[in-house]
């Protein structure tokens, strides 16, 4: 008997997809994998969607990391694959490459809104306010080329306390730490050896990355995991740490964390919606196209997660910040007509 082409495989796990979702003995529960940042945003869509129809199941929402969470759902098509990737930082051309490799087909990217990537500080903490040069020569395994030997921050810059260098943050599957190196250890890079922007042109990206975006693993970069709230946590522990979360994490926090100004400039609602604050970045949601009409309730899921990103919606008041009002009719257009990313603009 003749095997199927990979088109005709691809087609059966769409009918498989669509038999199930149809057969209300079988169909399943809407799935979610990815940002702990974006994780509050869509547990509240969960919770609004479940609320507002009879009968609904209740989605399941991992927090597992943007990295790992687009790494599972590029694993395939079908019943047993997520539907939904939550990610604070936009897709890589690598990873979609491995998502079309494994058959999942077209992607739908919906920018959902933006978030600041925040140094938090306990309400007992000393007051830092601090530059992205100051945090490059602090938190860079090899600033300027050599290893880094600074233990406080006063070594850093002189205008600093001389306490320790203690940074709690995620780990390296972290979309928060893949934006915070982007946004903010790169361009203190720059500004500390200019010739970094020669490097970062050079044929070789390996000479750019050690001297600008690997975090140093000493201890001065402690990694607590995807959970935020253990960041937090560990910041009543010790007031002298930051913290390296999203806005909304810090947002929720208000009672015991502020904080700490980059280049002059507090992580608040107003300075990240106009973009004065340096650690501004884009958050979205990457949908499987074949999943869309297939799953039970995923494409009403999707509007009703548009009607709550608005200024003034329930996300709003959860710490997300919203995106201009083009950026928001672009993105329900892509829910609403299915439109695929544009490859040539993932980095």
């Amino acid at each position: 008997m003749a095997m199927p082409g990979r088109s005709g495989v691809l087609t059966c796990v769409t009918l498989a997809l669509a038999l199930a979702a149809c057969d209300g003995s079988s169909s399943r529960e809407i799935r979610a994998v990815g940002s702990s940042t974006i994780y509050p945003f869509t547990r509240t869509v969960a919770e609004a969607f479940v609320a507002g129809k009879k009968g609904r199941k209740a989605p399941a929402i991992e927090s597992i990391g943007t990295g790992a969470g687009i790494r599972r759902f590029c694993e395939g098509a079908g019943y047993a694959h997520a539907d939904i990737a939550d990610a604070s930082r936009r897709m890589r051309r690598t990873e979609y490459d491995r998502c079309q490799s494994n058959g999942v087909g077209d992607i739908i990217e919906i920018p959902i809104g933006l978030d600041g990537i925040a140094l938090a500080e306990s309400n007992a903490g000393p007051r830092l306010q601090l530059t992205r040069k100051d945090l490059y020569l602090a938190l860079a395994a090899n600033p300027k080329g050599k290893p880094n030997t600074a233990k406080t921050w006063r070594e850093v810059n002189s205008k600093l306390p001389a306490i320790p260098i203690l940074v709690i943050g995620p780990p390296a599957t972290s979309g928060t730490r893949d934006a915070f190196v982007e946004l903010i250890l790169e361009h203190g890079c720059v500004e500390a050896m200019p010739e970094a922007s020669e490097l970062k042109k050079a044929a070789d990206p390996a000479l750019f990355d050690k001297a600008c975006r690997q975090i140093r693993g000493d201890g001065a970069y402690a990694e607590r995991g995807e959970d935020d709230n253990v960041i937090v946590e560990g910041l009543a522990q010790n007031p002298h740490a930051l913290g390296l979360i999203g806005y909304s994490w810090l947002d929720r926090n208000r009672a015991r964390l502020h904080g700490v100004p980059i280049d002059g400039v507090t992580p608040d609602y107003t300075a990240i919606a106009s973009g004065k604050y340096p650690g501004v970045r884009t958050l979205y949601l990457y949908v499987k196209k074949r999943h869309l009409e297939a799953v039970t309730g995923l494409k009403d899921f999707l509007n009703l997660y548009a009607s709550m990103w608005a200024p003034d919606g329930p996300l709003a008041k959860r710490g997300l910040i919203a995106s201009p009002q083009k950026i928001r009719d672009r993105s329900l257009e892509a829910i609403q007509l299915a439109l695929p990313l544009d490859v040539s603009a993932l980095p």
